[in-house]
């Protein structure tokens, strides 16, 4: 049997890739009036077509990104112009839960969280840096309706043609709190034990998969991430329940972020826990992500920061050509400066 490379087309789901190399969601905040995609978000995309697959920026149920008509409308320019271009694209959608602000929520209030336990750090504001609040911790009651808000917004991107939607479970934001014993006390059915811990996400799934059907639906996970302080006492035994749970239901694929030379690595256990196709992230170059491929460690790979800065990456990682640098200074905001101006290789070379 031939080796798989970066190069071998994979089934996920219902959706057959010519490529294993996925653009990795990136926020980039350069949303246009109403929080709605504009066309230099359609060109940005559309520039990186040549992806097996396109995760977009996360967009949050419940706030700006895929809950008004017009950012459905925006969006739908978005996908149009991608699938013209040949490309296939999934929507994130992603709940930031406790890393807010008060300044940031409608009429000022406390962002909600599993449990009423503060991050370290601080929350990016309108007027600068402020330290993020103590939640509030959801009454049981409420669950429900963010599960909804999660319905409701895939419904939202089913209408903006995406080709499915990517459910954002890692990096310390609201599944990922209910799922990690650092950040969830709770002692009603969604706290305490790994099966009620996963239990809203569990519920997420589902009310996804009653729009889009598991085959269009993907799960990001970060199983010994800190980022947005975060903890776990088992991450092992927690994240190899959550892997389970995604192959029961049949997700189209489980995408575990994990960096690059991690010590006696999750990923090769939990591919086998999930037994569909693994999408690595975690700083791959191109030699690293074939060798993960090689040795059976994933499926796909997941590149971030490149797939910024080249946008024809799939084409330099076949040729070997050299990489574009990327300008950190223009990562979040901006205009086209550092978002659509990285050259293709020909044009660089030129």
């Amino acid at each position: 049997m031939a080796q798989l490379d970066l190069f071998t087309p994979i089934k996920i789901g219902s959706l057959q890739l010519p490529n294993r190399i996925v653009m990795a969601p990136m926020t980039r905040n350069r949303a246009g009036e109403g929080n709605a995609p504009t066309p230099l978000n359609a060109e940005y995309y559309v520039q990186r077509a040549g992806a097996g697959l396109i995760v977009t920026e996360g967009t949050q149920p419940g706030t700006p990104g895929i809950h008004s008509d017009q950012q459905v409308e925006g969006w739908r320019r978005v996908t149009a112009a991608v699938h013209q271009a040949g490309g296939r694209i999934f929507l994130q959608l992603w709940h930031v839960g406790r890393i807010s602000h008060p300044s940031l929520q409608p009429g000022g209030v406390l962002p909600v969280a599993p449990s009423a336990i503060a991050a370290k750090g601080d929350a990016v504001t309108f007027t600068g840096m402020q330290p993020f609040p103590t939640p509030r911790a959801l009454e049981t009651a409420e669950i429900a309706d963010v599960v909804r808000q999660y319905g409701e917004a895939a419904r939202r991107a089913l209408a903006a043609g995406f080709d499915g939607v990517e459910l954002h479970g890692a990096n310390g934001y609201l599944i990922d709190q209910f799922l990690r014993d650092g950040t969830n006390r709770r002692t009603d059915r969604y706290g305490g034990s790994i099966e009620n811990r996963t239990r809203f996400l569990e519920e997420v799934i589902d009310a996804v998969v009653a729009v889009w059907g598991a085959e269009r639906v993907g799960l990001r996970i970060s199983p010994r991430g800190e980022f947005n302080d975060m903890r776990d006492s088992d991450p092992a035994a927690l994240f190899g329940r959550v892997a389970t749970i995604a192959g029961r239901k049949g997700l189209a694929y489980l995408h575990v972020v994990e960096p690059v030379g991690t010590e006696d690595p999750l990923a090769p256990r939990l591919r086998a826990a999930f037994g569909g196709p693994l999408m690595l992230n975690g700083g791959f170059d191109g030699a690293a992500a074939a060798a993960a491929l090689a040795a059976g460690n994933g499926d796909l790979v997941s590149f971030g920061a490149p797939f910024l800065a080249n946008p024809d990456l799939p084409v330099r990682l076949r040729t070997g050509a050299p990489l574009n640098t990327p300008d950190r200074d223009t990562f979040y905001g901006g205009t086209a400066k550092g978002y659509t101006d990285y050259p293709a290789f020909g044009a660089a070379a030129a």
